[in-house]
């Protein structure tokens, strides 16, 4: 059996080592346009930050380690230019010189991957414009960085390799502005939890500009500008164009693949394409929503591991099943870290799916052991069936750990419930005896159950003048003066059942402590004296997230006490 590969990195590369564990007598060859067959692609804005300084280190493997470990046939700086379906071949060009020949096959698999995004705009062929996506991308950056010592850089976009690059340039005393279309930076996340990374970023002296178009680029003399629709250009040393990356289908597309949504080349679930010869993995193709049964693109590299697998399985005569992505990632934003699985607001609302969500403020470990700071945790869940649709995380240590324990009772059908019945390890630098993730099925249980009613961001602007209702804030003194929601009046948690007649029991009270902890603990106080209550979800935390671009570390014990600090006032 001889089978083609026509690309490398995750998807490409992933194959053929399959294949020649399966079938030691498979002729394999796999043809990569770059001059680099598997590298970490992730690891990129690293390496020009300096985080990674070796780069020998971003090549996982090269065509002289495939061919003496796994006798694989690597030609990098060769192109696949046509696929020849009828008579099974591809033309292939090389790079170095231009010539051209034909390779025959018996299975072709296809992992070009993905191109960044190039809209039609003025000055895309600046010197000082740059794309980041390949290693030679990677090394043109990091060398222009060491030689020209920029002052001032402007990144369009505000995907995971934007906010990356960001973050580097940053650390290296680069001033950075991120200019976003969108009103948000990763949108992976929902705009709420979005905040607490715009949050970051500006603390550490990045400049946003959301909501703002790129028109295009001019070169200047030691300088690039970067205009924007309605407002001055931006004048720095170097730009960066990052606004996202398209499906790289155009070979399938001409040899007369069927292509689908936004351009990605169709696949079943054993990765063939419309061709039974043909197989296709990776970031040009197009992939399922586990969640909505939806079709899309996940460009991330786990998913494009598995699909390499399981072509290279089914080429070999295995019945392995890809059965869709959770497009589970996490990201490092300077000291913090932003995790999501599953859906967002967003796209259950796309879906038409009927959801309920819980937001939550727990410590990363035992409050009482030094070190504890506060995530947040968003979890989605469908109403009528239980079962989880999706969570975003934000915060400091823990948040990989969490996020992954989600994925993976969502991918094993556990309804939100369940999370609060799971056995987690603990020990207090590591976890609470009650997890962050166990107490996130404890909110779950609480709402579905009656215990508790809760609302959320998006409506205190309707509950803001009307009358008849109590807005209150069960924080301390002072935590409340320090800053607190409009309207919202002060009992603090622990002065509740004494001062009960300041509130009037006819009267529906929405309550919002730091974190969401002690306004349960008043909800079900005031509950059970007779009040209609109802809990705000995030707590002050969110809504300073939100309102303010602030971030508060602290997170609230159950006691009532504050991470890292002494008793509350």
């Amino acid at each position: 059996m001889k089978v083609i590969i026509v690309g490398g990195v995750a998807g490409g590369a992933s194959a053929a080592a399959r294949i020649r564990r399966l079938d030691e007598t498979a002729q394999i060859i796999v043809f990569e346009r770059s001059g680099y067959v598997s590298y970490a692609n992730c690891g990129l804005p690293y390496y020009i930050g300096g985080v990674i300084e070796d780069r020998s280190l971003l090549t996982l493997q090269t065509p002289e380690s495939f061919k003496s470990r796994f006798d694989i046939d690597v030609r990098v700086h060769h192109e696949v230019v046509a696929i020849h379906r009828k008579r099974k071949a591809v033309t292939v060009r090389s790079l170095e010189n231009g010539t051209e020949f034909e390779e025959s096959y018996d299975k072709l698999i296809l992992s070009p991957g993905a191109r960044p995004i190039r809209p039609p705009m003025p000055g895309l062929d600046a010197k000082r414009l740059f794309t980041l996506r390949t290693v030679e991308d990677t090394l043109k950056i990091r060398a222009f960085v060491e030689k020209e010592k920029p002052r001032r850089a402007v990144l369009a976009g505000g995907g995971f390799i934007g906010l990356e690059l960001a973050e580097n340039l940053c650390e290296m005393g680069v001033e950075v502005t991120i200019v976003q279309l969108l009103d948000q930076l990763l949108t992976p996340l929902d705009k709420d939890m979005a905040s607490f990374v715009h949050a970051r970023f500006r603390l550490n002296g990045v400049h946003l500009m959301l909501k703002t178009a790129v028109s295009g680029f001019e070169e200047r003399e030691g300088c690039i500008l970067t205009h924007v629709d309605g407002g001055e250009p931006l004048c720095a040393e170097m730009a960066v164009l990052a606004i996202g990356v398209s499906p790289d289908s155009a070979l399938a597309r001409e040899s007369g693949l069927e292509i689908g949504a936004h351009g990605a080349i169709v696949v079943d679930e054993h990765m063939r394409t419309s061709d039974p010869d043909i197989y296709a993995v990776g970031d040009a193709i197009q992939v399922r929503n586990a969640v909505t049964g939806s079709s899309g693109l996940v460009s991330l590299a786990g998913p494009a591991n598995k699909q390499g697998r399981i072509a290279a399985d089914h080429v070999c005569g295995l019945d392995s099943a890809y059965h869709g992505a959770y497009a589970s990632s996490v990201i490092k934003v300077f000291d913090m870290t932003a995790a999501t699985t599953g859906i967002n607001e967003h796209s259950a609302k796309e879906a038409g799916l009927s959801y309920e969500k819980i937001v939550l403020s727990p410590a990363s470990h035992a409050s009482y052991y030094p070190g504890g700071r506060a995530m947040t945790i968003k979890l989605l869940y469908e109403k009528e069936t239980l079962r989880i649709l999706g969570a975003q995380i934000v915060g400091f240590d823990g948040v990989d750990k969490r996020i992954d324990v989600i994925a993976t009772a969502m991918q094993a059908g556990l309804k939100a419930p369940k999370l609060a019945q799971l056995d987690l390890a603990y020990a207090p630098p590591y976890s609470s005896a009650k997890d962050p993730v166990n107490m996130a099925g404890f909110m779950v249980e609480n709402i579905e159950t009656g215990k508790v009613k809760q609302f959320h961001y998006e409506d205190l602007a309707d509950l803001y003048g009307r009358p008849g209702i109590t807005l209150l804030d069960t924080r301390t003194v002072g935590e409340y003066d320090a800053g607190h929601a409009e309207g919202f009046i002060n009992i603090p948690l622990d002065s509740l059942r004494e001062r009960l007649g300041e509130l009037d029991v006819h009267q529906p009270v929405y309550v919002m402590c730091q974190s969401g902890l002690r306004s349960y603990l008043a909800c079900r106080i005031l509950c059970q004296h007779g009040y209609d209550c109802y809990n705000f979800s995030g707590g002050y935390r969110l809504y300073q997230a939100i309102v303010e671009n602030a971030f508060n570390e602290q997170a609230n014990t159950p006691c009532g006490f504050c991470v890292g600090t002494a008793k509350s006032e």
